[in-house]
């Protein structure tokens, strides 16, 4: 059976009791949105689409979120969390993530109480379960189910269903939660986390063929994450991306010559020469969970 299939019999089965799906924009809870969304042709049920907005995800992805909501016809809950009032998450500690998820999820749970909905799905899939994630504890603890992750689906298999769709998005980038951009240990601040989003969306416009990039934040030094086939264009554009960033505010810019890693600031806690970014947090191209 295709995964296509699977998913819509996963979701057949607990769709009388509705479903509310914890979206954050990427392709992976896009995908989901598109399966549910079809099924609902078929047989109508209670379905939403719940988003949150906190200050470690940046506005235009959840204004995007509610627009694909809305293209799908799916009623749009915005979930606006400040995440940064715990100082259990401000300092950033490593098992950061669990304790985003927990707050986050427990938000996504009650909405999804208040509107009868019995079942919570997320866009965890197979291949998040093999790397540092200490967020998915929060999601089984708390009962929310992870359908491409159950079914053994996984990244590139995701992607492959949202072409077969004919999905736009299926080649979307991953764009984790802005925290994942400093170092355990530092204390998240609002101010860092604009600066932080500022200096990304500078590089993207300076280069653009870099789909996959971070900016990597330590105090008064940046340090740009690109794949390594951009690393040349980086040092090209180096007046244009070197002023802006010090117009931000930070005084020492750096290229990382390793090129771009997802969750490289885990492989300096673990020693790992591998990994993924640490928090789920959006938004898989922004996996907050």
């Amino acid at each position: 059976m295709s995964g296509y299939r699977r998913l819509k019999e996963f979701f057949r089965s607990r769709a009388a009791g509705g479903i509310a799906l914890a979206f954050s924009g990427g392709v992976d809870s896009l995908l989901l949105l598109e399966v549910l969304r079809l099924l609902r042709q078929e047989e109508p049920f209670p379905l939403a689409a719940m988003t949150i907005h906190s200050p470690f995800h940046r506005e235009e992805e959840t204004a995007a979120a509610g627009e694909a909501a809305a293209r799908a016809d799916v009623e749009w809950v915005r979930i606006d969390c400040d995440l940064l009032a715990d100082p259990a998450v401000r300092e950033n500690p490593p098992d950061r993530c669990y304790r985003c998820k927990r707050r986050i999820f427990s938000s996504v749970l009650a909405e999804a109480a208040a509107r009868g909905l019995r079942t919570v799905v997320d866009g965890t899939n197979a291949d998040d379960l093999g790397v540092w994630r200490p967020g998915v504890r929060a999601l089984r603890e708390l009962g929310v189910l992870s359908p491409l992750a159950e079914l053994g689906i996984s990244k590139a298999e995701v992607r492959a269903i949202a072409a077969e769709l004919g999905m736009k998005e299926a080649d979307k980038p991953a764009s984790p939660c802005l925290a994942t951009r400093f170092p355990y240990g530092t204390t998240l601040t609002p101010e860092a986390l604009r600066l932080v989003a500022e200096g990304e969306a500078l590089l993207r416009q300076v280069v653009p063929e870099a789909r996959d990039l971070r900016l990597r934040s330590s105090g008064e030094l940046a340090r740009i994450e690109v794949p390594l086939a951009q690393l040349q264009q980086v040092v090209a554009r180096r007046e244009t991306i070197v002023s802006g960033l010090k117009q931000l505010g930070f005084v020492y810019i750096t290229l990382d010559l390793e090129g771009f890693r997802s969750g490289s600031m885990d492989r300096a806690k673990s020693g790992s020469t591998t990994g993924k970014e640490s928090s789920p947090c959006q938004s898989d191209s922004r996996k907050f969970f």
